[in-house]
């Protein structure tokens, strides 16, 4: 009896022990899922927070981040692209010098005027007012500028035009160069040999015309730089009838001179401004065309003009002309480009006119 009764009481305890360890291990479950719930629910929180919070930190942040990227993209385009910033440049400069011809105050700033000629002189033919100035008493190499005074010289002498002169090897050019279809051995009149030089720049026949001046080359030249100074050219040198060597120099403010002086020439006049010629040399006719091609142009009034060009002295222009119902002297010398000193002499004809049609004088510059 005994035994069965500690039997039961045992068997109580181990079922009442299972309970209180099912108990508890269901509590502890419990437990184990409260907390892991509350960690996911703080985790959640958490990332919430913290993605608000990045997100606030990115909206904060993409303005200051795109104006650096944008500053950075601006500064590499200005300095990785030197082609680019030649065509803003080149753009800026041609919207500079869109300036209507109604703008009269703009016009009459020089800086307007856009002259893109290393020198550049307008002024009264009389030599009493400048109009406009570039650069114009540096002294620069004037190439076949020259040949201006060369038909001075030769006028002046009083030669009988009409006779006959020859091409020698002495007139080829060999420091340069440059072509002639005037062959060795060819003759034509004095007259001629002036036409041609004067009106297409040609060398061997301003060569010629030297050579056949009484005491010969040297003597000519001696006398270039006699007349240059006679005319007040203080800053000018000859050394060739030609222009081809660029120690024949001047300045703007010299050669406005020698063309005031040259327009007295009635034959300089005319040779200078002829448009074109057929000139027959040893049984060959040869066509001739000016090398300034404004001498054509309707809407200049050209009296003398007269064209240059060596590497050393770039592109050169003198012209005499009556703009604007006045008479003045346009020197543009060392111009770059092959239609800057004509584009330039255009731009010159355009601002007076505009000034003119206001009822103004040009500002002298």
């Amino acid at each position: 009896m005994r035994m069965m009764l500690r039997a039961v009481l045992l068997m109580g305890a181990l079922v009442g022990t299972g309970a209180v360890s099912m108990e508890a291990a269901q509590a502890a479950e419990k437990a184990k899922s409260k907390t892991q719930a509350t960690s996911k629910e703080k985790a959640s929180s958490t990332a919430r927070t913290s993605s608000a919070k990045g997100a606030a930190q990115t909206s904060k942040a993409k303005p200051k981040s795109s104006a650096s990227g944008s500053t950075r993209v601006a500064k590499a385009s200005k300095t990785a692209s030197p082609a680019k910033a030649r065509r803003d440049t080149a753009d800026s400069r041609k919207s500079a010098s869109r300036v209507l011809p109604s703008d009269v105050d703009l016009w009459q700033e020089s800086g307007h005027l856009a002259v893109r000629s290393g020198s550049a002189l307008v002024i009264s033919q009389d030599g009493g007012e400048t109009l406009y100035e570039k650069n114009a008493r540096v002294v620069v190499p004037i190439a076949s500028i020259t040949k201006v005074m060369t038909a001075m010289v030769v006028l002046d002498s009083m030669p009988n035009l009409q006779e006959s002169i020859t091409i020698t090897d002495d007139d080829v050019d060999y420091l340069k160069g440059s072509r002639s279809r005037l062959r060795v051995g060819a003759v034509l009149t004095r007259e001629m040999a002036l036409l041609l030089a004067l009106m297409s720049s040609e060398n061997r026949a301003a060569n010629a015309l030297a050579r056949h001046y009484p005491g010969g080359l040297p003597a000519f030249v001696a006398a270039m730089n006699r007349k240059a100074t006679s005319l007040g050219m203080a800053r000018t040198h000859f050394e060739d009838p030609t222009g081809l060597t660029s120690h024949n120099v001047s300045t703007a403010h010299d050669l406005a001179r020698m063309v005031a002086a040259a327009y007295h020439y009635p034959l300089i006049r005319e040779f200078s401004t002829t448009s074109g010629v057929t000139a027959e040399v040893k049984g060959r006719e040869l066509e001739y065309r000016n090398t300034n091609q404004l001498v054509k142009s309707p809407t200049w009034e050209i009296g003398l003009s007269k064209t240059g060009y060596i590497q050393e002295a770039g592109k050169c222009l003198v012209m005499q002309a009556r703009v604007a119902d006045r008479p003045v002297v346009i020197v543009l010398l060392d111009s770059d480009g092959k239609q800057t000193r004509i584009g330039d002499a255009n731009r010159i004809r355009r601002w007076m006119e505009s000034v003119a049609s206001s009822g103004k004088q040009p500002t002298p510059a």
